[in-house]
């Protein structure tokens, strides 16, 4: 592959790195980590990739970014805990759906999205104050402020909790926005086109059978509505 004048230094590191969500069309593609941080911090769930007895294995996670590290959680028998543990590649991927593209021919139709990509290694983290940390920031992630609502955490449930940290070591991010690009020949016809908005949204909390009448709503429920409005 010849280097461009044009191309930059992130595009020259990412082809040289096998395995890497390389970026071949760069219309709407970054190596932007800042980027790729923001779509981590507003997603719900991250697609987790990793390799268990020789074969590919994607599970869907809850998850949380602290600094460079993406933690995730699950039983500590797990294969996505248990294969790990030790430090392996792994990846993760998370997508927000923005709206659905429709155009004049079923070719042109696409999506609007926001997506990131990171790779790096993932760790079983056995300090019980990393896994605490990671623990409240997954809770947080998705009810801001959830964790301190909560009573304490028991020992029994740290021993069957594995968390595991990735190592967020290249990120890459893709997004699409805007309206159908049909043919020239195709506009002005009489076939619809235009943009399905696609949103996220909570709903109005529904109490446990069990949770007395006057129990006020905490406030992690309306700021998690407020954060995925």
């Amino acid at each position: 592959m010849t280097t461009s004048a044009k191309t930059s230094p992130e595009e020259r590191q990412a082809d040289g790195l096998p395995g890497f969500a390389k970026i071949r069309q760069m219309k709407r593609g970054s190596y932007d980590k800042g980027l790729a941080y923001e779509i981590l911090d507003t997603g719900l769930v991250a697609h987790c990739g990793f390799i268990h007895e020789n074969r590919p294995m994607v599970i869907p996670m809850a998850y949380a970014r602290i600094g460079d590290r993406l933690y995730v959680h699950g039983a500590s028998t797990t294969r996505i805990i248990t294969a790990n543990s030790a430090g392996a590649p792994a990846s993760a991927t998370v997508t927000l759906v923005d709206g659905l593209v429709v155009a004049r021919s079923a070719f042109h139709h696409s999506m609007n999205y926001r997506c990131a990509v990171v790779h790096g290694t993932a760790r079983l983290v056995d300090d019980p104050e990393e896994q605490v940390r990671a623990l409240a920031a997954i809770t947080d992630h998705l009810l801001p402020g959830r964790w301190d609502e909560c009573r304490e955490i028991m020992r029994k449930e740290h021993k069957a909790t594995g968390v595991l940290s990735l190592k967020i070591e290249h990120a890459s991010t893709k997004i699409r926005t805007g309206g159908p690009v049909d043919d020239n020949e195709d506009l002005g016809t009489d076939v619809w086109a235009g943009i399905v908005p696609v949103t996220t949204a909570l709903g109005q909390p529904l109490a446990a059978p069990d949770v007395p009448d006057h129990t006020p709503v905490p406030a992690s429920l309306p700021a998690a509505r407020r954060k995925f409005a």
